[in-house]
């Protein structure tokens, strides 16, 4: 089993996560800028959190053959904070770097006014840097964030095979499943999804245009959830073959529309990064 996590926040991770998630068969992931579980202050704490993700953490991944992208931008949450508007003004910069294959996470948390127009702001990167785009759909008010979403991913221009819906559920599949978007599914110890319900949403909407991923972050989730959903696919009846495009070709395929994916050969590279390794107490 292959699988390409479309959405893990693997700065939230430990790396023996990355130990256990190669030898599950995960060789490739994409990390998208999210909120870090506090306010930053200022515009200077996210360039040094994108230049991780552009650096450090391809290095840590690399380390045990996992392949890592990230996608960049100012994150619905902090939208709503004045200090944090000016990200916007960086981002450019970061959306030409090689490794970042979409602009997110963007989209809503409260539906505010300032989150309106940040997405529209970054929505219209997308478009002018020629990127895929992964948005954000509210934990709250779910249905309405995700038609209000869809309303302003229509108003962009953005053609819609270029955009993925993110934390799906059985609610909101129906209001995105005829748009042309892509339709992303989390997969929790608790919340969200679960490898079960995720099998019930498959056989019931087929395979096509479908990213499952773990969104696994400092909160309870698990990077070895995509495995699970495998797992439980395979149990239900679906074959090798569809458990190969849900779980690889799909998320290749969305996100290779950046033409920067490098999946490459497993290599793993030198065993420092800025004169730092991810080795304790050894030699």
């Amino acid at each position: 089993m292959r699988i390409f996590d479309p959405h893990i926040h693997m700065t939230s991770r430990t790396t023996d996560d990355y130990e256990r998630m190669a030898a599950a068969g995960v060789r490739a992931v994409v990390e998208p800028a999210f909120w870090l579980g506090q306010p930053r202050t200022g515009v200077g704490s996210f360039t040094d959190y994108f230049d991780s993700l552009i650096g450090w953490e391809p290095f840590r991944a690399g380390q045990f053959g996992v392949r890592h992208h990230a996608t960049v931008a100012l994150n619905p949450k902090e939208a709503n904070d004045p200090r944090c508007r000016p990200v916007l003004d960086v981002l450019p910069r970061y959306l030409e770097k090689d490794g970042v294959v979409a602009v997110g996470e963007i989209g809503y948390d409260s539906m505010t006014p300032e989150e309106d127009d940040v997405f529209a702001a970054q929505l219209a990167l997308a478009v002018a840097h020629d990127l895929p785009a992964l948005v954000h759909t509210p934990h709250r008010d779910k249905a309405r964030g995700v038609e209000r979403s869809l309303a302003v991913v229509a108003e962009s221009g953005v053609e819609p095979g270029r955009v993925v819906l993110d934390h799906l559920n059985e609610v909101t599949v129906e209001l995105v499943r005829d748009t042309g978007c892509w339709l992303g599914f989390s997969i929790y110890p608790d919340t969200k999804m679960s490898p079960p319900r995720m099998v019930e949403l498959l056989k019931a909407y087929g395979t096509e245009r479908v990213l499952v991923n773990s969104a696994a972050d400092w909160g309870r989730s698990d990077p070895l959830l995509t495995r699970a959903t495998g797992e439980a696919m395979l149990l239900a009846g679906f074959t090798d073959d569809d458990l190969d495009r849900v779980l690889w070709r799909n998320p290749v395929e969305f996100y290779g529309q950046s033409g920067r994916l490098d999946l490459g050969d497993g290599d793993v590279p030198d065993a420092t990064f800025a004169g730092n390794s991810i080795l304790r107490g050894g030699s």
